[in-house]
């Protein structure tokens, strides 16, 4: 039972970074939530995709008819953000969009990249239904009173040369295609792009409300909630991960008054975590159950797994 409880609890991990929702701050939880808290946490959604969780305060909340958070099934259940701060780098935020918003065959833009320098944010790309014609746009980064993320333009190129705004630049028909929000989690308001991450991640979904946004040292740093938010479950020492109350189902087993801690074998640096390969991180670290039937778990950080990632993998196939 332990050791199945060892492979199922990492699914909780899923409560990622988020990022931004429409809905946010201290509302009652609903019937059988389960709440989590992290604290310096780098999450990997993919090979290519990361964020930074430095703190998070929220919790698992059922969907449909699930009666509690299933984690064999991410549909089953969304992550709702009381508080948090969140990071994401240039390059992971590029990948994102590249990978899951404008990774369609008839996706407006291809190849995006992105930089960020003195506080300001750049994106460029190429407009496929105008030849590959390259566009960039720059301007800085504020929430929106619901929480979303408002890129305001105020330099914007198309094939190297300045033009007036964003219509310009992207050309009627793939402008109204954005701005009606047939891009998942992208749409215009004048001159400036609106970004739903909660639309633009895949599931679960997450929910919270944006207040903050700032830039340091080549990260997006988004602030979650507001300082009245309750302080979170516990306050252990290191990176960890930690889920309680209410049930959670998971393969053949339901946990009931939920009490799971997952901590960083290394607390040097930041908890490693790919969900992709959390076998091996659990493999590679060890657990234990308190007298009260506590589970606490060390597990050894992604990036130092060294050439047994693939291997595992492969036997999973």
């Amino acid at each position: 039972m332990t050791v199945r409880m060892l492979f199922s609890l990492l699914w909780l991990s899923l409560v990622v970074p988020a990022l931004a929702g429409r809905q946010g701050g201290a509302t009652p939880d609903p019937v059988g939530t389960v709440r989590t808290q992290m604290r310096n946490v780098k999450y990997r959604f993919s090979d290519n995709v990361s964020v930074q969780i430095n703190a998070l305060n929220g919790s698992l909340v059922p969907l449909g008819n699930n009666e509690c958070p299933v984690l064999d099934d991410k549909n089953s259940f969304k992550i709702h953000i009381d508080s948090a701060e969140i990071a994401i780098g240039p390059q992971d935020l590029a990948n994102l969009l590249n990978s899951y918003v404008f990774a369609r065959p008839n996706s407006p833009l291809s190849g995006v990249s992105v930089s960020v320098a003195n506080g300001r944010l750049k994106i460029k790309g190429r407009l496929r239904d105008s030849g590959d014609l390259p566009f960039e746009t720059q301007g800085v980064m504020e929430p929106t009173p619901d929480g979303r993320i408002r890129l305001h333009s105020d330099k914007i190129r198309a094939l190297h040369v300045p033009v007036t705004g964003l219509m310009d630049a992207f050309g009627i028909e793939i402008a109204d295609l954005i701005k009606s929000g047939k891009v998942a989690g992208v749409q215009s308001e004048g001159n400036d792009l609106i970004l739903n991450l909660e639309q633009m991640l895949p599931a679960p979904h997450i929910e919270g409300k944006v207040t903050a946004i700032r830039v340091e040292s080549n990260s997006i740093i988004q602030t979650f909630g507001s300082a009245d938010v309750k302080p979170g479950l516990r306050s252990p020492q290191g990176n960890y991960m930690s889920y309680q109350g209410n049930r959670v189902r998971f393969g053949r087993l339901t946990m009931d008054d939920a009490d799971i801690l997952v901590s960083d074998l290394n607390p040097n640096d930041p908890l490693d975590f790919f969900l992709d390969h959390y076998r091996e991180q659990v493999a590679a670290g060890y657990a234990k159950v308190t007298p009260s039937f506590q589970l606490r778990v060390y597990i050894k950080d992604f990036d130092k797994l060294g050439p047994a990632r693939s291997t595992a993998k492969s036997q999973q196939k």
